[in-house]
């Protein structure tokens, strides 16, 4: 039932290598950009803070192949933009990880904001009693303490992610989806053992992680 697997028909290694590629970038940058989006939030400066709610709720309550979609036709075929890449693999590859960071950074900034929630307000208080501004308040004071309370929604968002990687499929970038649905057309006989050979790479990717951070979560928990 596993003859496709000893062919070398199929580079399966190299599939996975390009999903697990696509989720750690998309993680970094939606961190960086969801940490980003809860600091407009929260900010003082009704500006920022109604560019961060309106992103954040048109954005998450848009499908991610939309999304993913509307990167490569808006940024590539319509403005020329191809982030530095030569090859149409290359581009469909970085557009995707602008795709995932644009739509797993709003729910990162929803689990961060749930954690800055919960960290007791006399703190923020106190701290602009010293005399430090917002930056230094949110950095040193607020933002450590609800990265701590976030890292299981986090942990789950980090999940979704790795599993949303199959989406870029949906521009050409050559990760396990594309794979997968070749396999589907050519190994019409053995359907089930594709599917789990997939089921089981997407767990190898995503069981360390919940794991990991499902440890961290208790480790790094805040004592009230």
């Amino acid at each position: 039932m596993f003859d496709f697997l000893d062919s070398g028909q199929y580079d399966l290694l190299g599939a996975f290598w390009v999903t697990a590629q696509l989720a750690l970038y998309s993680a970094i940058g939606s961190l960086i950009w969801g940490t980003a989006l809860a600091a407009m939030r929260v900010s003082p400066v009704p500006l920022m803070r109604g560019f961060g709610t309106t992103y954040v709720n048109l954005v998450r309550n848009t499908p991610l192949t939309v999304v993913i979609v509307a990167c490569s036709f808006g940024l590539d075929q319509t403005l020329g933009i191809t982030l530095g890449a030569d090859r149409s693999e290359d581009i469909g590859f970085r557009l995707a990880i602008l795709g995932l960071i644009a739509y797993t950074g709003t729910f990162v900034c929803e689990a961060l904001r749930s954690g800055i929630n919960t960290v007791p307000p006399g703190q923020a208080e106190a701290a602009r009693a010293l005399g430090l501004n917002f930056v230094q308040v949110l950095t040193l004071v607020v933002l450590p303490q609800a990265f701590r309370a976030a890292v299981a929604p986090l942990a789950n968002v980090l999940i979704a992610l790795t599993k949303n990687t199959t989406v870029a499929a949906a521009i050409g970038a050559a990760e396990a989806a594309v794979l997968m649905k070749e396999m589907i057309e050519n190994e019409t006989d053995a359907l089930f053992a594709v599917f789990a050979v997939f089921a089981f790479g997407f767990i190898v990717l995503t069981l360390p992680t919940g794991l990991f951070l499902g440890w961290a979560a208790k480790r790094l928990a805040v004592k009230r």
